[in-house]
């Protein structure tokens, strides 16, 4: 670990001063979020209240509390346990700077939505003044070596254990924001959510947690599953929140499909929502709308197969010509293929061309899906609790991406992904050596398409009509940017860029103006200082910190031992 070089002078002259200032800060903290921070009760879940903590307040008592820890980590009785362990001073530091932007931004709020800076409440000042010294306090905590935490073997039982907090912590983290009605109180939480990350990060614990997660890798899964299993039943049975968690997951599946053209073998196909478009329109015209244009009504699981059969000739078709080219050329090329379709189902109304689509009215009044005796439409109770139309397809896609990521996987870790993998790095070497470079460039559409043509056909039943104007260019770029976001070639990645991509929009739609523009600077800071991803694959974490010799080894001989 490199330690910064601080003139010895100043650590004499202010270390000692850091720890006693972080406690102060830490106890002003928790007392402050026990008093009242607002007068006005109608905003951000009514904090108006002594000794009676609200949601915000609760998150501010957390955060001293993980305050708390360090400090006590760094110089106090739980230093022989953790201190050889932890990078505690570096982990104070990112706590202090975002619990201070925090309850700047809970000022800032209050203000705003109660017109004026005198609705904050004494309660408000303090954890203001608790933070702020929390903050100096960790910045002339002395920073000290550390073993590396990445080499440390917990018992079975407490990396499972570890797991388990985790994904806890994820499922009550989501319900919670999801909760949030307003838009400040999400935004105030996502402020505190992104300080606990940078903590764990800069402590080492997430890195330790993403060993862990290679140790445990079954295990993570199943737990990431089951959580996901839950999660309708903290949402007591709310429709807006579901609607909004079905559309992550449709994204998230046609995205994956992307993945494979993009992350893997390198293909920049700027039309994809084309296919996702074409499974939708396959399901539409085979439905019992009245609006349908195919008398044909077979079951539901043959309209899923036509759909995705359908999407995948489209790649087929596009991909024949067209990937002999490479570069801006394909982009090009893709960009107006996804056009073209959007522009056919425009036509093919009966009078440019045959009646399939009922040109620009697309198919409304689709009926929701019955697999069975089970309709999708009706509500159902489980365990107490009413789940919704939302509820019944969050599940349905839930399977769905499911089986999109057991593909994913297994083509990623197949002889084809490697050889995807070989053409994205260098297409002439990997011709050379004997790869059929045009061939796994036809699967790779074919593969995704394919994979998108499914999500289509649950998308047309999910939201009830398919028109041409739902699949337009700028939700191509969606798709892209959540794979450059989340991380190319990983699939927490893709699902975590996906989940950024949909639920900020439906949650800050104040901002919904400057909605390109966030996106926009949001890629440009990617680019700039993380353009790996946020969850990088290890292979592309290799090329983009070749500088450090160190981690290239370690993640080299991570690579070596998985092969074997």
């Amino acid at each position: 670990m490199r330690i910064p070089n601080l003139p010895d002078s100043f650590r004499s002259k202010h270390a000692a001063k850091g720890w006693p200032l972080g406690l102060a800060g830490v106890a002003l903290l928790i007392i402050g979020s026990f008093l009242s921070w607002s007068y006005d009760d109608q905003i951000l879940g009514d904090l108006s209240l002594n000794f009676y903590p609200g949601g915000l307040q609760i998150l501010a008592i957390i955060g001293a509390v993980l305050g708390l820890f360090l400090l006590l980590t760094a110089k106090g009785v739980l230093e022989s346990r953790f201190g050889p362990w932890l990078d505690a001073g570096l982990g104070l530091r990112a706590l202090g700077l975002w619990m201070l932007i925090y309850m700047v931004l809970v000022l800032v709020a209050i203000t705003t939505d109660s017109d004026g800076l005198i609705n904050v409440n004494p309660g408000g000042w303090v954890s203001f003044v608790g933070a702020l010294l929390l903050f100096l306090g960790a910045r002339v905590v002395p920073l000290r070596e550390h073993r590396d935490l990445a080499a440390a073997r917990a018992p079975g039982w407490a990396e499972v254990l570890a797991i388990a907090v985790v994904m806890a912590g994820v499922l009550f983290g989501a319900a919670y924001a999801l909760g949030r009605d307003d838009a400040w109180s999400f935004v105030l939480f996502l402020v505190f959510a992104a300080g606990v990350i940078a903590m764990m990060v800069r402590t080492g614990i997430l890195t330790w947690f993403g060993h862990v997660a290679q140790r445990q890798k079954k295990i993570l899964t199943l737990s990431a599953f089951l959580v996901a299993f839950l999660f309708p039943f903290t949402q007591n049975g709310s429709d807006a929140n579901m609607s909004i968690a079905t559309q992550v997951l449709v994204f998230a599946a046609t995205a994956m499909g992307l993945n494979i053209v993009v992350g893997l073998a390198g293909l920049l196909d700027l039309g994809y929502i084309a296919f996702l478009g074409s499974g939708a329109y396959v399901a539409a015209t085979m439905s019992q709308s009245a609006f349908a244009t195919i008398g044909w009504k077979p079951p539901f699981l043959v309209v899923v197969l036509l759909g995705a059969s359908v999407a995948a000739v489209l790649g087929l078709i596009i991909g024949s010509p067209t990937l002999r080219v490479s570069g801006d050329y394909l982009a090009i090329v893709t960009l107006g293929f996804g056009e073209i379709f959007r522009f056919s189902m425009f036509n093919l109304d009966g009078n440019n061309g045959p009646n399939l689509t009922n040109g620009p009215n697309g198919v409304p009044g689709i009926p929701d899906l019955e697999i069975g005796s089970f309709n999708f439409g009706a509500t159902h109770t489980i365990a107490g609790i009413d789940l919704g139309r939302f509820s019944n397809y969050y599940f349905l896609l839930l399977v769905l991406i499911g089986g999109v990521i057991l593909v994913f996987a297994r083509l990623n870790d197949s002889r084809i992904g490697r050889g995807w993998v070989a053409i994205r790095e260098d297409e002439k070497a990997a011709e050379a050596m004997g790869v059929n470079v045009f061939g796994l460039k036809l699967l790779a559409f074919s593969v995704g398409a394919f994979l998108a043509g499914l999500a289509g056909t649950i998308k047309a039943h999910q939201d009830g009509a398919v028109s041409p104007d739902q699949y337009v260019f700028l939700e191509s770029a969606f798709l892209l940017a959540a794979i450059v976001l989340g991380g190319m070639g990983t699939i927490a990645g893709v699902l975590l860029g996906a989940t950024i991509l949909k639920l900020l929009p439906e949650k800050l739609r104040f901002f919904s103006e400057y909605r390109l523009l966030l996106f926009g600077l949001l890629l440009v800071l990617m680019m700039r200082f993380r353009p790996e991803g946020l969850v990088a694959s290890r292979r592309r974490q290799l090329e983009f910190h070749e500088e450090d010799e160190e981690l290239a080894v370690a993640i080299e001989h991570e690579l070596v031992e998985e092969a074997k």
